[in-house]
């Protein structure tokens, strides 16, 4: 590419500006619109057309003004899904805005037949990374290590790309990616159309728009607005229970009128609303995958007040608007610190007080500063609810519920059937209430018991497998090195390694008092699965000790496990929708003989597991 020194700079804030007028393509209009986007931001307006029209463009805007829309809907608009090769490459700092971006495309593309988007980072196995390739991923997200080891190893080719993203470029330079940038823009056609988006413009950015963009656009926004000073924010450290049991904790405890729930996919919204259902407490879905209809339905039950929990995604949640929403949980973090300030500003509007929690692990604690600098204010600790509290609770509110069936019901007939049965059964009043009131409680107890081992739902293990253990500095001498915790990159040599999953897994503890039956589970190696990842979602779904779980015999698409013969049924359904790695488990019995090792005996000096 040539370089270049002039530039168009548009630095107008425009009117509402509808999508329609944008000149966007039916399938990808249609497609923002369900969402429930109507009006573009001052990005989107500024950037869309000129990007439509062929120009490159060098946007000048913080994180949260909208610009995923702003460069994924008119790039989308030059994809030919007929050509199964890749089209629109984004580079992102992070895996984190990695996801959360390739997940925002998917939604804009929804109504495109034969869209592939292929999202690469460092912390997760190369196999289903090169599947995805394979496949003919029009789209490609990824961090640029990531992006530089799937180029030598060829298994990424941009001979055909048309449009090239940098998203966050400031941040990129920061995290020392700047000569790696550089390397994989050297190997992009000149003839690609070329997008660049930082919050700042230092000279080594205004460097690499200088090399690489021809007479671009130069847009300006104006930085995303502080939240209200009538949010009261908290931020719980993760620490002791999981994640799941300390949202089940805050949605009986904490008063509210509704609640949002922020995770970082559109499958956690599904899998976090089914278990706060199982827990006693329904919750909406609100993702991508959602129609228009089905999306208006959800978000009417809200306002009306038919449920008052919903689970969703930063990208479906953009622009929603449920004055009732009094209380905001990050259960993931964003993955930018500028979409905190979106998340938490679904609460306390039209001058209505609002609360937000956010769940930080140790490793996140650094976020909590950026937040305070964002909104003007401060993020106090939150103290979970005990189990102590929890009874309390428990027991106030049956005093209340009891109370007031005496005080507004008609109870006669049921006193004469109570009196009844303490003379027949010779037992005081007082015996008959407390057995009345034991049954009542069986399913919720009124005095509950802490966990004794409390472990990381399957969920945040398979979080911090995909971490890879990834905390080391990034060495900036090459590609293949480690990168930053923050880039998502870890050495492919470790690729190369022979797998220590292909083994069959060992039982910590030799149970000779165990009448093992095979399960057949519909998730594999390809699926990036491990034997631990397995155990955990078993685990932690019916609470069986680890020890009851058997030997573990790993295949491309589906795996076997020896659990106790005769689960109960209720149990056994229970672990059918448990998603491994995105994979329901679809656990059936099987006739398969698992290949078992020698179990290792329990040795006193192994280490207690690390939690976050």
């Amino acid at each position: 590419m040539t370089d270049q020194k002039t530039e168009t700079e548009t630095v107008t804030e425009p009117e509402a500006v509808a999508f329609a007028s944008l000149g966007l393509p039916e399938n990808l209009l249609s497609a923002v619109l369900s969402i429930g986007f109507t009006s573009a931001t001052d990005i989107q307006a500024l950037t869309i057309p000129p990007l439509l029209a062929g120009k490159d463009v060098l946007g000048e805007a913080q994180t949260g003004t909208g610009k995923t829309a702003a460069f994924g809907l008119p790039a989308l608009a030059k994809i030919d899904t007929s050509l199964r090769k890749p089209q629109l490459m984004v580079l992102a700092p992070t895996r984190e805005l990695a996801m959360q971006v390739a997940e925002a495309i998917e939604s804009f593309g929804k109504d495109m037949k034969g869209l592939s988007v292929a999202t690469l980072y460092g912390g997760q196995s190369y196999g289903p990374q090169f599947q995805q390739l394979e496949r003919g991923a029009q789209v490609v997200v990824g961090t640029p290590g990531r992006l530089m080891d799937h180029l030598r190893r060829k298994s990424l080719k941009l001979d055909d790309l048309r449009v090239c993203v940098l998203d966050e470029a400031d941040e990129m330079l920061n995290m020392g990616f700047l000569e790696d940038i550089q390397w994989i823009l050297d190997h992009i056609p000149k003839t690609a159309q070329m997008c660049l988006f930082s919050a700042t413009m230092p000279p080594a950015i205004r460097k690499i728009a200088n090399r690489f963009l021809k007479d671009p656009e130069h847009i300006k926004v104006a930085a995303v607005k502080k939240a209200k000073a009538n949010i009261t924010q908290y931020a719980w450290k993760v620490s002791g229970i999981t994640k799941m049991t300390a949202l089940e904790r805050i949605a009986e405890v904490v008063e509210y009128d509704a609640m949002i729930i922020f995770v970082r996919t559109r499958n956690d919204t599904v899998d976090i609303a089914e278990k706060l259902e199982r827990a006693g407490y329904p919750a909406l879905a609100l993702n991508g995958d959602l129609n228009q209809a089905q999306r208006e339905r959800c978000i009417d039950q809200m306002k009306s007040g038919k449920s008052s929990i919903l689970v969703a995604t930063d990208v479906v949640a953009r622009g929603l608007d449920i004055p009732r929403i009094s209380l905001v949980i990050n259960y993931d973090l964003p993955g930018d610190n500028e979409a905190y300030v979106h998340r938490i500003g679904r609460t306390g509007r039209a001058g209505r007080e609002g609360m937000s929690i956010a769940f930080v692990r140790p490793r996140e604690m650094y976020s909590i500063r950026h937040y305070e600098r964002l909104t003007n204010g401060t993020v106090l600790n939150y103290d979970l609810p005990n189990i102590q509290d929890i009874g309390k609770i428990r027991i106030e509110r049956t005093r209340v519920e009891v109370a007031s069936i005496v005080a507004e019901k008609d109870i006669s007939s049921m006193r004469e059937i109570v009196e009844g049965m303490a003379a027949e059964s010779e037992v005081s009043m007082i015996d008959l209430a407390a057995a009345l009131l034991y049954q009542k409680q069986m399913k919720q107890p009124l005095q509950p018991k802490e966990d004794p081992k409390p472990r990381r739902d399957a969920r945040e293990r398979t979080e911090r497998n995909d971490r890879g253990g990834n905390d080391s500095r990034r060495d900036s001498r090459g590609g293949d090195s480690r990168r930053d915790s923050r880039g998502g990159d870890s050495r492919p040599a470790r690729d190369s390694r022979p797998a220590r999953d292909e083994k069959p897994r060992k039982a910590k503890v030799n149970r000779t008092d165990v009448d093992w039956q095979t399960y057949r589970l519909e998730v594999g190696k390809e699926h990036g699965a491990r034997p631990g990842d397995i155990v955990g979602a078993i685990a932690n779904e019916i609470s069986l000790d680890s020890s009851y779980i058997g030997a573990i015999n790993l295949h491309d698409k589906h795996s076997f496990v020896q659990l106790p013969k005769g689960i109960p049924t209720d149990l056994f359904n229970q672990l059918k929708g448990v998603r491994v790695r995105r994979q329901p488990l679809s656990i059936t019995t099987s006739d398969e003989a698992v290949v078992s090792q020698a179990p290792r005996p329990a040795r006193r000096t192994e280490k207690a597991p690390r939690h976050n």
